[in-house]
């Protein structure tokens, strides 16, 4: 692989429609991108779903990363016939580590079905602040222990069933009273309280084997006061690499949410993440952006701002997970009805979802 395909491959990038834009077939067939991510603007039904997985994957060189945030409840991208979940706070509050792994289970299969072989799930936020903006739901639960164990079983349900788990949002958005799509939250607690709570699930998720893991746009002024997660050195290679010795995929969140675009240019953004190490930049709309991002990483490569062993570091974890899960990457339409939305899979969601009307 040259500079430019290293570089491509960092990238995971969104676009509009239910069929590949022409702004995404130039980032697969000329920049040779390493992922896609679908949002509910790309997905229609199941069938018209893996017809665009297939179309995507058939564009690449070399297999790409397909994503998407099926998380459950008011972060689901996947509509009827998919199987419908509730938020992650019923599986908390049934407090099954077996419904725990089934929900992540049924999840990978019908995912696997129509060609998505990533899912930025689950939630490991620990939901302390009754008045965060953003999580509330979408966290297991305000106790770590429990987030912890059920956030295992989810990665568990996904990674065995040949689904990339990619866990989120690293260290901690649970205790936070902005969005980080809209503003930049900051995080006071010191050390000490981060690694008692915060840091709790992310830690067992290292240790029990999660492919990836996604870094937050959060100040957390204990470790770094002024740089956000996503590309703070002190918080993704010093604290997630190399003190708690993750060696799997680290993803951003969207470079392109206003907690990073208010506060930096997306190529400023883009290197500071590489930099800080992240092997993956998420950009989900912008094609401009997507671009900038691409050649300000060129640029710095070149430049010597990055070294090109800091990239091939990232390139060798991309390959790894690439071979580990995305062997078989087109799937057969005939095989869709019977893996989606089928009577066991609608069994379990109900089960789960009953526990949505249960008080804490």
């Amino acid at each position: 692989m040259n500079l430019e395909e290293k570089i491509g491959q960092l990238l995971i990038c969104g676009f509009e429609g239910y069929t590949p834009s022409k702004e995404i077939e130039q980032l697969i067939k000329e920049y040779h991108i390493g992922g896609i991510i679908l949002f509910s603007r790309n997905i229609k039904d199941p069938q018209q779903t893996a017809r665009l997985c297939n179309s995507l994957q058939k564009m690449a060189r070399t297999a790409l990363f397909i994503s998407v945030d099926q998380e459950g409840g008011k972060v689901s991208r996947l509509p009827k016939p998919f199987t419908q979940f509730p938020g992650n706070a019923a599986i908390g509050k049934g407090d099954s580590v077996k419904l725990a792994y089934s929900f992540g289970e049924i999840t990978a299969r019908e995912l696997k079905a129509v060609g998505i072989n990533m899912d930025f799930a689950p939630v490991l936020d620990v939901n302390t602040n009754p008045q965060n903006p953003v999580i509330n739901e979408r966290a297991f639960s305000d106790n770590p222990v429990k987030v912890s164990m059920l956030g295992l079983s989810v990665i568990a349900g996904l990674q065995d069933n040949g689904i990339i788990a990619c866990c989120k949002h690293f260290p901690g958005h649970g205790d936070t009273s902005l969005d980080s799509h809209y503003q930049l939250p900051i995080v006071e607690h010191d050390l000490e309280r981060l690694r008692e709570i915060e840091f709790l699930p992310f830690r067992q998720a290292v240790q029990n084997g999660v492919a990836a893991v996604m870094t937050a746009h959060v100040i957390y002024k204990g470790i770094d006061k002024k740089y956000p997660a996503a590309i703070s050195e002190k918080i993704v290679h010093n604290l997630l690499r190399r003190e708690m010795g993750f060696n799997g995929l680290v993803i951003t969140d969207d470079l392109e949410m206003k907690a990073i675009a208010d506060n930096y240019n997306i190529e400023d953004a883009a290197i500071l993440a590489v930099s800080a190490g992240a092997d993956m930049l998420l950009l989900c709309r912008d094609h401009g952006k997507q671009k900038a991002a691409r050649d300000a990483l060129i640029k710095a490569v070149k430049d010597k701002t990055i070294s090109e062993g800091r990239i091939d570091e990232s390139i060798e974890r991309i390959d790894a997970l690439k071979k580990r899960f995305l062997k078989d990457v087109l799937v057969n339409l005939k095989n869709i009805k019977e893996a989606v939305g089928n009577k066991r899979h609608l069994d379990i969601a109900k089960k789960i979802t009953s526990y949505s009307h249960t008080p804490l």
